[in-house]
């Protein structure tokens, strides 16, 4: 935290109080204001836009209950920490339920002072990084910003634009690694519950009596380890979102509770009585087919009508390879900037190896590979030997014929010259322009290498 950025208002009826508390936070690293009385300081909030005021509450002209009451009417988010006399600790309290961050009681410890002018900074701050973080998230789940030039995901994302707009339960089928969790972000970042929560669990990963914990919470001493009350995650998601991943795992016992909370919005803690009422929209997710698991015993047939008012089927990337380009692109870009690489591109033969590829595991295979190929990249170009070995083998098929289509109706010299000035342009990527570098790696002489770039008109 670079304290140099934040101002703190210091206001004191008393010129040694203000002298010694500027002294202490100005030692801290703060940049600090001063103000006599409460009109003082409402004057200079006006222009000095403090992020922290330390107010004493007795003061002539106007007393600091009265000057924070006036602040609040145009300042409505400020912090501040009010100074009193033992005597008047009561009416700071009030002024802590009107909404001041905390209060002193003179004569004060300076360790105190810093201690609570850090907390309030810092939480400050934090609460600003929230809310920058909120809203980017929002941004980054508009509809608008979807990454595709397939017609069947650009279908698929219009019916989520409506089912955004309800408050139906929905069911997102689909292959693991087509974006099914993205979906579900998608649909409650677009929705009127965004401000609210959106709670995420993988049924899969829990045993049945954690799960069962997970999801409805407990009461204490409900079973051996329950310390203390815990809520769910039913709790946890009022007046917002819960996403069930890979729901075709689940228990039919748990079937059973689940189906009522989708039908009455209540349910019990395990181990309690208390019927406790949410308000809250249910986005299931699974690779499994659930019709066949009905039919088979294995899932609820009354639970999956209830879940599935909507069903939305996820695209594999085989099926939408008009994309995987436009993906690729934004994967490399993406991760070279996290390692902070100045990757720009992937060649020729490494793009239609990626083209050729039938990606089982559909785009979060395709993000593992473009993540892998930045690491192993030497150069600012991705190559065909960046990929793994099972893209190498498409891509030895994909980069003949390439050269196939490439060479058709070329002499041998100009297939030569192609090939040499290729290699050279390469080889120039990889030594980010460095002639000697190159020259050494090719085999040749500097001046041959400058022959050959004057030739070719290689920049």
């Amino acid at each position: 935290m670079m304290k140099h950025n934040y101002t703190i208002l210091v206001v004191d009826d008393e010129e040694s109080v203000r002298k010694l508390l500027t002294a202490v936070l100005k030692r801290e690293g703060y940049h600090v204001e001063s103000a006599v009385d409460g009109q003082d300081a409402i004057e200079k909030c006006a222009t000095v836009k403090p992020h922290a005021i330390l107010m004493d509450i007795r003061m002539p002209v106007m007393d600091g209950i009265t000057a924070f009451k006036e602040m609040k009417k145009v300042h409505r988010g400020v912090t501040v920490i009010l100074m009193t006399a033992f005597a008047a600790v009561e009416t700071a309290i009030e002024a802590i339920k009107l909404g001041a961050f905390d209060y002193l009681i003179k004569p004060f410890d300076i360790d105190e002072v810093t201690l609570l002018v850090n907390r309030a900074i810092q939480i400050q701050r934090m609460e600003k990084e929230i809310t920058v973080l909120h809203r980017e998230l929002n941004d980054s789940y508009r509809l608008d910003k979807i990454l595709t030039n397939s017609p069947k995901v650009e279908e698929l994302y219009r019916i989520i634009d409506r089912v955004a707009q309800s408050n139906a339960s929905v069911l997102i089928t689909g292959e693991s690694g087509t974006g099914k969790e993205l979906i579900a972000n998608t649909i409650h970042y677009n929705s009127h519950r965004r401000k609210g929560p959106f709670i995420k669990i993988n049924c899969s990963a829990l045993p049945e009596g954690l799960l069962e914990s997970e999801l409805f919470g407990h009461e204490k001493g409900a079973f051996t380890g329950a310390m203390m009350r815990r809520a769910g995650r039913f709790e946890q998601a009022d007046k917002g979102t819960l996403f069930l991943d890979e729901i075709g795992e689940i228990s039919t016992k748990l079937q059973v509770k689940l189906l009522r909370v989708l039908q009455e919005r209540e349910f019990e803690r395990v181990g309690g009585n208390e019927t406790i009422k949410i308000d809250i929209r249910v986005i299931a997710a699974t690779n499994q087919n659930l019709e066949k698991m009905v039919k088979e015993g294995r899932f609820r047939q009354d639970l999956y009508y209830r879940m599935n008012v909507v069903c939305l089927n996820s695209v594999p990337l085989r099926e939408r390879k008009e994309d995987i380009r436009l993906l690729a692109d934004h994967f490399l870009h993406k991760f070279s900037y996290e390692n902070d690489r100045g990757i720009l591109r992937f060649d020729d033969g490494a793009m239609a190896a990626l083209e050729k590829y039938d990606w089982p595991g559909n785009v979060r295979e395709l993000a593992n590979v473009a993540e892998r190929a930045v690491i192993m990249s030497t150069g600012s170009v991705i190559f065909i030997e960046d990929l793994p070995l099972v893209l190498r083998d498409k891509s030895v098929i994909a980069q003949n014929e390439i050269e196939k289509d490439r060479y058709t109706g070329h002499t041998l010299k100009e297939m030569i010259k192609e090939e040499e000035c290729k290699l050279i342009k390469q080889a120039l990527l990889r030594n980010q322009g460095n002639k000697m570098k190159t020259a050494k790696e090719l085999g040749i002489s500097r001046r041959a290498l400058i022959y050959k770039t004057q030739e070719y008109e290689i920049e």
